[in-house]
């Protein structure tokens, strides 16, 4: 009797280690088989894999089966999933259950997770993403009339005039009409009898962009991606009648003053309450900047060359933070990235400005040698232009995302803390070394 106990244990493991290897070596495989089986059994056999042989399948898989796996799966195994999922897939799984779903798997999550992904799947009023239905169905390609028709009759989409197809990534890559569907043999695939996707929005366009595609175009659904091309959901025409009726209240709202963030038609007062803090702030930055100045006032007495060559390092630096800078408030509104992926933005943007430094330095070297004839000076000028548009660039990631991990606008505070943090690099790198080879000057 042990020995057969022995026996079926050692058989479970090698079943559980070749499930293992075939996931990690064939996700695209193991996900179209687990999206035709049965999910009550699937779940069973995902429930004895590691975590980690897990991730490359949720990613891929379309997310309405993702949604009905993970409620088969018990709740601390399916918190754990979507807390290390990448945010964006975590995202697309979540936005299919209702809010009362939602709650009890955010609830179960960190704070920081937790707040993460509610921005996420919260667009503001005026764009698509506010209006379209995650709630949706992704098709395959290689999927035959008769599994989509079982489909659709089992979740009852009234609504439905149109099915899009995504790809193995969940890019959108075409779309069938239900007619055709229904006219077609049971055995056809989708992807014969599929048409080109003509439009298609992101989930930060504006309303107004959308109604003007729903009215030029003649449209009856619209699809809404991200940056990556991925289907999120689809707008409805019906959704864009009642946004346009609030639309119309939201304009009368505006019009007397009752919004909370500035406008460009804002009073004056408005504006002065918003903007005068964060330039007491810049005037206390400054100060700052100066001071740093103020330390070596006797280095810069001796080698007057370093007042002329100062604003070159500060000048430099500054517009590299503002490049990053750039870039990464544009991926935080286009919500290409989250603060979560600080580390990753933070550690490409000082490659970037080691490298930048690099060949801006080379270029500033050649010039300055030829204008005073010093070495020393070259070095200097050299190794501050690296350090200090390392520093910027250093700046330029983490300032927006910090200031959105603590619930302030980066639009209005970001460029003040920039320049501050790039003049005083810029400063103490290019006096600070100058000071200690003042030798060679």
């Amino acid at each position: 009797m042990t020995e057969t106990s022995s026996s079926l244990a050692a058989i479970e493991v090698i079943d559980e280690t070749l499930t293992r290897r075939f996931i990690l070596d064939h996700p695209t495989d193991a996900t179209k088989i687990i999206e035709r089986s049965d999910l009550s059994t699937i779940a069973e056999v995902l429930a004895k894999q590691p975590l980690f042989a897990q991730l490359p399948l949720w990613s891929r898989l379309v997310p309405n089966i993702a949604s009905q796996l993970l409620l088969a799966l018990p709740e601390a195994l399916a918190t754990q999933l979507l807390s290390e999922l990448l945010p964006h897939h975590a995202v697309k799984i979540l936005s299919q259950f209702n809010d009362t779903q939602q709650k009890t798997y955010l609830d179960n999550m960190g704070p920081a997770i937790q707040k993460e992904l509610t921005t996420l799947m919260r667009y503001p009023e005026n764009c698509a993403g506010y209006l379209m239905d995650t709630r949706i169905m992704h098709f395959r390609g290689d999927m035959t009339v008769e599994e989509t028709l079982q489909k659709l009759r089992k979740r009852k989409l009234k609504t439905t005039k149109v099915i899009f197809l995504v790809d193995g990534e969940g890019r959108l890559t075409s779309k069938v009409l239900i007619q055709d569907i229904a006219t077609a043999d049971l055995e056809t695939c989708l992807e014969d009898i599929a048409k080109p996707t003509s439009m298609a929005v992101k989930g930060t366009t504006p309303i107004e962009e959308v109604a003007d595609l729903f009215s030029e175009q003649k449209l009856l659904d619209l699809p809404v991606v991200d940056l990556d091309n991925h289907l999120l959901g689809i707008i409805y025409h019906d959704s864009l009648l009642r946004a346009s009726q609030q639309e119309i209240s939201s304009d009368v709202l505006a019009m007397v003053g009752a919004s909370r963030e500035e406008r460009a038609l804002s009073s004056p007062f408005f504006a002065l309450k918003k903007r005068m803090p964060w330039l007491q702030v810049n005037l206390i930055t400054a100060f700052m900047a100066a001071s740093v100045v103020g330390l070596f006032e006797s280095t810069i007495a001796q080698f007057t060359a370093l007042a002329v060559l100062l604003p070159v390092v500060a000048g430099q630096s500054g517009n590299s933070g503002a490049q990053a800078l750039a870039v990464t408030m544009r991926g935080l509104a286009l919500r290409e990235i989250t603060t979560r992926q600080w580390m990753k933005v933070m550690f490409k943007e000082v490659n970037v400005g080691f490298m930048n430094g690099l060949c801006v330095a080379l270029t500033c070297g050649v010039g300055v040698y030829y204008w005073s004839g010093s070495v020393g000076l070259v070095i200097v000028i050299c190794l501050s232009m690296v350090l200090a548009m390392i520093a910027a660039g250093f700046a330029g990631a983490l300032v927006p995302i910090l200031l959105v991990r603590f619930g302030q606008d980066p639009a209005q505070a970001s460029s003040i803390i920039l320049t501050t943090v790039t003049d005083i690099a810029g400063f103490f790198a290019f006096l600070g070394i100058a000071t200690l080879l003042s030798n060679m000057l």
